[in-house]
């Protein structure tokens, strides 16, 4: 076989990516706290000997039958980058690739095998292949003018075949440049799908020849939102916003993808989040507007009209532009987050509801769904819909993304439908990953690292049996406050590396300690492939816990190998010369608490701090009629009397949501005492459908049984905390009752009118 020069093929593309291999790698070997490399994800076995495998310019490269010379063309450019010069390719090399299914039998798996005189590659397929050089890639030394690697055996392969992530391009539109960039670290990761979100109601993504207004209208807005969408009122820049993938530009993506083996599953939302459709064709909707492209983020009440045919017609012809473009198997049709309102007024959705003997609104979306997921399977795919597509009753074949909880993915399941894991709880991308305050802006919630690593997909609640129907996990990103590549690159690195290793590795094999030592290794990598990575992970972070003796104790942590932690209780900034802490702090009177880590003489990472505010009602018991809920519900009463306050960001844990019931609440101080004033905090963002109760009573009582009524409060006006502090003629009381009438049903013309209000509450304040 004559020698191929492989280092021509696509050099424009993968240049700047392999240009910086070679300083990732000199940077790391001269790293003295790397004590060895690692691949991430986990291998499934690794075992490492004392042999070195030494790389020279003579050394080359065999393909065996069958092997797509893909596989090999972005090793071949990493490795010209690192040493100068490419590895030539000949039946009589010292590095051998070849497929063997039955030596190998997992799909996607791989032998890598590394001696003193060869390397050899079996891959069961072609992924299992260009898998087992991604990981060779991350094995690679160089050291005085030598490349090498250690010898080693790994026997590897995915616990999950379908390994995940989404973008949303529709709040914000990222350039092809982007998307390819960061398909490339997918496939560096071994996450072999992407899940590409095309439309909402800020904008449609892609190019239908059959209806130019979705490329002229809906592909832009007015204007966008400034801040959170909590905030009130809502502020906007003025300026026209958008873009879209000519279907050209959607074929080289898919292209690229494809050649790094990942396949693109596009979602093509359907019958809610339809705004920017609906504002370049308006018949399809069920009052015929006008409707306008949405310029902040939400959910909207005008949805695709499901008794107008003309609206399965549009939706069927854009699927037949979209289905030739994308080879993928599933096709993601959405089917979350549609608002019935408009369907119980419109005479057509009504009708049609009659006619096909549908019991309401619920069934009316589960025959939308069905109906077109007939039309789709006719065309040889199946759809994913996210797990509001089991209102009504689950379409047949249909598989659900579950991502308002794992409850969706555990219902399909039972009923013995593939399930993908997403819940918003552990695997969205676009929440927080830090609780400091000079975060960037993110969606709400708080998924930090070590969070997204420790999710298991497989739930307790399934049996062996229906643990099958379960395919793999999938992490999420939407874009509204990813405003730029930079932004969403902090979002999304380095907690799409947890995910790979969650979807990749045996869950026998995770080990958070052991991931952060290798991911400390991939950091420079990830800087110098210019990836705004966050580097936070080894900040303090906190735990405020309830001692045995009722008191308020601060437990603050840092995973920083060899990190030492010096605080204040003064709100000075700490030093060398601060206290060290050592085992928690106990915390006995009002103020702010200061820390930093240190690494020998550098700190490393923000200064932490929490305030604290101490009185009469801190550590006692505290009983409640209703329970929280959701992801409002913290586990127990303590975080009502632990002297934090809630931030308002509401995603630290200290809120406690009562969704459509009312607050009963009542504190024992232990013994009768002299009170005079009473508090609460009462969170008001009916942006986020939390709304101040109707009413707002304290009580107090001496013996428990008879309790009478000290102040009340009918009118909350701050967007945002509400501090409530009633001070009252002094009263001798033990028990302190607050009692908060709940909005109840979010009344018309406000935001998703119609679902159950959320009281949001936190701190019981007794002074």
């Amino acid at each position: 076989m004559p020698m191929i020069n492989l280092f021509y093929f696509r050099k424009s593309a993968l240049k700047t990516l392999c240009s910086t291999l070679c300083c990732w790698m000199l940077i790391n070997y001269a790293n003295a706290q790397i004590k060895e490399q690692g691949i991430i994800p986990q291998p499934f076995k690794v075992e490492k000997t004392k042999a070195v495998f030494n790389f020279t310019p003579s050394t080359s490269i065999s393909l065996g039958e069958g092997i797509d010379i893909n596989n090999l063309i972005f090793f071949n450019q990493y490795f010209q980058s690192l040493s100068g010069y490419q590895l030539k390719v000949n039946k009589k090399a010292t590095i051998n690739l070849n497929i063997d299914s039955t030596k190998v039998t997992q799909p996607e798996g791989y032998i890598l095998w590394v001696t003193a005189k060869q390397i050899s590659i079996t891959g069961h397929d072609q992924a299992g292949v260009f898998y087992g050089l991604q990981s060779l890639v991350q094995l690679l030394h160089k050291a005085n003018g030598k490349i090498t690697v250690q010898g080693t055996a790994i026997e590897d392969h995915p616990r999950f075949a379908y390994r995940g992530m989404h973008l949303d391009v529709s709040r914000h539109f990222f350039k092809v440049e982007a998307i390819k960039k960061w398909i490339d670290l997918l496939a560096l990761y071994k996450i072999n799908t992407f899940h590409w979100h095309l439309t909402d109601d800020q904008g449609w993504r892609i190019e239908i020849k059959k209806y130019p207004l979705l490329q002229g209208i809906s592909a832009y807005r007015d204007e966008t939102i400034i801040g959170h969408k909590k905030d009130s009122p809502h502020r906007f820049d003025g300026k026209r916003y958008g873009g879209y993938y000519t279907q050209e530009e959607v074929k080289a993506v898919v292209k690229y993808a494809m050649e790094r083996h990942i396949n693109i599953i596009p979602e093509i939302e359907m019958p809610g989040h339809a705004l920017a459709a609906l504002a370049a064709y308006p018949q399809l909707g069920c009052t015929g507007g006008p409707y306008k492209t949405a310029t902040y983020w939400g959910i909207f009440d005008d949805v695709y009209c499901a008794g107008n045919e003309e609206t399965f017609t549009f939706l069927q012809n854009v699927l037949d532009e979209v289905l030739p473009l994308f080879p993928s198997k599933y096709i993601h049709i959405g089917g979350d987050e549609c608002p019935k309102t408009k369907w119980k007024a419109c005479p057509k959705c009504q009708q049609r509801i009659k006619d096909e003997h549908l019991k309401d609104e619920h069934e009316l979306q589960s025959y939308f769904i069905g109906r077109m997921e007939k039309y789709l399977n006719n065309k040889g795919r199946q759809i994913i819909g996210w797990d509001e597509i089991l209102e009504g009753g689950l379409a047949p074949g249909a598989t659900v993304m579950s991502w308002t909880g794992e409850e969706g993915g555990i219902a399909a399941t039972k009923q013995h439908h593939n399930a993908i894991m997403t819940p918003e709880k552990y695997v969205y991308l676009d929440y927080y990953q830090s609780l400091y305050p000079s975060e960037q802006l993110a969606g709400g919630g708080y998924t930090p690292l070590s969070k997204v690593y420790n999710y298991e997909p497989i739930t307790q609640e399934l049996s062996g049996d229906e643990a099958k129907y379960i395919k793999g996990v999938q992490a999420n990103a939407w874009s509204e406050y990813m405003a730029s590549p930079t932004q969403a690159e902090r979002q999304l690195f380095p907690r799409m590396l947890a995910l790979a290793e969650i979807a990749w590795t045996a869950k026998e094999n995770k080990s958070y300690p052991n991931f952060l030592k290798r991911l400390r290794y991939e950091q420079p990598l990830l800087k110098i492939l210019n990836i705004n990575a966050a580097n936070t992970f080894d900040e303090i972070t906190d735990q405020v816990t309830e001692s045995a003796d009722r008191q308020v104790q601060l437990n603050l942590m840092s995973t920083l190998p060899g990190g030492q932690i010096y605080y204040t209780t003064n709100s000075t900034v700490p030093g060398l010369k601060s206290k060290k802490y050592n085992k928690y702090i106990i915390v006995t009177a009002s103020g702010k608490i200061k820390a930093a880590v240190f690494n020998g003489a550098k700190q490393y990472g923000r200064v932490y701090e929490k305030s604290f505010d101490v009185d009469k009602a801190i550590g006692k018991n505290v009983t409640l009629t209703n329970q929280p809920q959701g992801g409002y519900n913290p586990g127990n009463t303590f975080g009502l009397v632990n002297g934090v306050f809630g931030s308002k960001l509401y995603n630290d844990g200290q809120w406690y949501g009562f969704n459509g019931d009312d607050l009963e609440a009542v504190v024992d101080l232990g013994s009768v005492q002299k009170i005079s004033q009473l508090g609460i905090n009462i969170l008001k963002y009916h942006w986020q459908k939390m709304w101040e109760p109707q009413l707002l009573t304290f009580e107090t009582s001496a013996d428990g049984k008879t309790y009478t009524e000290v102040y009340r409060q009918t009118a909350f006006n701050d967007n945002g905390i509400n501090e409530v502090r009633a001070n009252i003629t002094p009263v001798q009381a033990r028990y302190i009752k607050v009692k908060g009438i709940n909005k109840g049903i979010i009344p018309p013309g406000e935001y998703i009118a119609g679902a159950k209000a959320w009281l949001m509450v936190d701190e019981l304040i007794v002074n």
